[in-house]
């Protein structure tokens, strides 16, 4: 957790380090020779070390440092990979102001980014975010589906449409502004999904994922999960009571699982 303090108010970052290291560590493994391990106190160690240096403003660029850190200091490392998860934190409001030096975690959505880069300069970024909850009470239908003899759902032309989102995309070039690009994806994906006539998940799934890709030319490719949260309709007939698409139960089990990767051609 690190505490900018500025002047007037204080930013506060809450990020979850993994590192992985690769490379020449065969011996350590077949005979016991310790001698080219970088302990893990030492890895815990750097990433401290290097977050009170960092001028780092996002959890892209910070894994990059991190990356180019341990390979300038260790030879035996052939690539290193770094994943960062980050958690969100907001200025407590009251009195309709934001608090200086107060905040309340900003509920369940993760932000995150795996950095891989290469001896040799080759490079892998993702980045994304997870378990960002939404849903949307008009603009959703599902009918025309396969039928058969153990087919019970009844066909809809309104239904809730609730999901756990979770996008990761590739990035084309190890250079270029991720906070910008990571916003411009993310109002992207959930402008397409409020917007967008649904006709089932798979359908505004890709939708998104076109939205994502025609937002941001960096990425490559994407790809999205959305788990089918339902809402049942209640059946009120036996209060002698009518339910015109008003009443429903939150139910996680059975759901669907739905997910594809989309890239550009």
């Amino acid at each position: 957790m690190r505490v900018r303090r500025g002047p007037n108010s204080h930013e506060l970052s809450e990020w979850s380090v993994q590192v992985l290291l690769e490379g020449d560590f065969e011996t350590c493994f077949a005979k016991g020779d310790n001698s080219k391990i970088l302990p893990t106190d030492t890895m815990k160690n750097t990433v401290y070390s290097l977050a009170r240096s960092s001028r780092a403003e996002c959890i892209e660029e910070f894994g990059k440092e991190l990356i180019d850190f341990l390979l300038a200091r260790n030879p035996q490392v052939s690539a290193a990979e770094v994943a960062i998860v980050q958690a969100p934190w907001n200025h407590l409001h009251f009195g309709g102001k934001p608090h200086a030096t107060t905040f309340v975690e900003g509920g369940g959505e993760r932000q995150t980014a795996q950095i891989e880069i290469k001896r040799d300069g080759e490079f892998f970024i993702t980045a994304g975010f997870g378990d960002l909850v939404i849903l949307k009470t008009a603009g959703s239908a599902f009918e025309g589906y396969l039928k058969d003899s153990l087919t019970t759902l009844p066909e809809t032309r309104d239904r809730l449409f609730g999901t756990a989102l979770q996008a990761n995309w590739k990035y084309s070039s190890p250079k270029l502004d991720f906070s910008s690009a990571r916003t411009k994806a993310r109002e992207a994906l959930l402008a397409a999904f409020a917007a967008h006539d649904s006709k089932s998940v798979q359908h505004t799934l890709y939708a998104m994922a076109e939205q994502a890709l025609a937002a941001v030319p960096e990425i490559r490719e994407i790809k999205l999960i959305m788990p089918n949260k339902h809402c049942l309709l209640v059946d009120l007939s036996k209060f002698g009571q009518d339910n015109p698409n008003e009443i429903f139960v939150p139910t996680d089990e059975p759901h669907g699982q739905i997910e594809a990767r989309i890239c550009r051609e």
